[in-house]
């Protein structure tokens, strides 16, 4: 029916899949020393047998005063990907531009085709947003190049947004793996979208938030039913500013490892790492190697979704881990 959003297939990601995976995975970008078990116990100790709050008021204060903002500037979601949906759905109007750097998140270009807008893909900040830009998408580190803007960049691409009338969504999932990974930054036209689940290890009770000015909070709440986030992910993010020690111990091991894994994939061809806990490997035939070794029960991400069909996506886990994917990789490739 007209004015209907189209029909489309799942976005493609990383990670489970209807056909049960025993294996070793390595498509996930998640820390493999998880779950914190602190935030674990939160979630696990929640009052699951009422109803939260459905302002979940308390939690945003907890994280608007860890943030050094306001509760009306939280938004809680249940997944990245719910608060994307929602930015699409409030700010792109059929027709208009999501303007990604790099490629977008596959989740925010399913939203974005679902409103039939236009994606528009660059590799480099541009001198001026091509009209009609409505949302503007950074990685921050980029997910899956690892790629990131300085601070002075994103807020002088704030101020372009502003100018344009759009919306600059910075992603920050994987930014608590970098040393220096926050953006502290503040603009009313720039939002800071927040996946903790991936630096503790807990993304299967898919925790996140945004931070941005409350007009445009406001109109990401209006789209979300009541009590979208369950008792446990609410538990869990009120614990979140209390749970730092966990990244503190294990994010330089991740870092370690991630640096190893990276001079050991050399020797197989060229190795894009930027200091994520994932890294690019060009195989040549991304397709071929992935299924290869999904038939020795490791899992890695191709990359053809982000327009990369040549290389894999590899996330680091333990030593002995990373060593048993080298091994395959030498009779894969060879």
């Amino acid at each position: 029916m007209t004015g209907l959003p189209p029909l489309l297939p799942r976005a493609p990601h990383g990670g489970p899949t209807a056909t049960p995976f025993r294996g070793l995975d390595f498509s996930v970008n998640s820390n493999p020393y998880g779950p914190n078990p602190e935030l674990l116990r939160a979630a696990q100790q929640a009052d699951h047998a009422h109803y939260p709050d459905p302002t979940y008021q308390a939690t945003r204060a907890r994280l608007a005063s860890w943030h050094g903002v306001t509760p009306d500037e939280i938004a809680l979601s249940v997944g990245a990907s719910d608060l994307l949906h929602r930015l699409a759905r409030a700010f792109l109007p059929a027709g208009a531009t999501l303007l990604s750097l790099h490629a977008p998140f596959g989740e925010l270009a399913r939203a974005a085709q679902l409103q039939r807008g236009q994606i528009q893909v660059v590799a480099e900040l541009p001198e001026l947003l091509p009209a009609p830009t409505r949302l503007v998408y950074v990685g921050h580190p980029h997910n899956p190049t690892g790629h990131r803007f300085s601070t002075a960049e994103l807020q002088r691409l704030a101020q372009q947004c502003e100018g344009a009338g759009a919306l600059l969504i910075v992603d920050e999932a994987y930014a608590p793996f970098l040393p220096d990974g926050a953006v502290p930054l503040r603009h009313p036209n720039l939002l800071r979208l927040q996946s903790p689940g991936k630096a503790h290890g807990l993304v299967g009770v898919r925790p996140a938030y945004a931070i941005a000015a409350p007009e445009v909070i406001l109109k990401l709440e209006n789209l979300a039913p009541a009590w979208h986030v369950p008792a446990g992910t609410d538990a869990l993010l009120a614990a979140l500013p209390d749970a730092q020690a966990f990244l503190h111990t294990t994010l330089p091991l991740v870092r370690q490892h991630a640096l190893v894994l990276a001079a050991a994939l050399r020797e197989f061809g060229a190795v894009r790492h930027h200091g994520t806990p994932y890294l690019l490997l060009h195989v040549g035939h991304a397709a071929q190697v992935t299924q290869a070794l999904l038939g020795h029960d490791m899992r890695v991400r191709d990359c053809a979704s982000y327009g990369l069909p040549e290389w894999i996506r590899v996330s680091t886990r333990t030593p002995q881990e990373n060593d048993a994917l080298i091994t395959r990789l030498k009779e894969v490739i060879r």
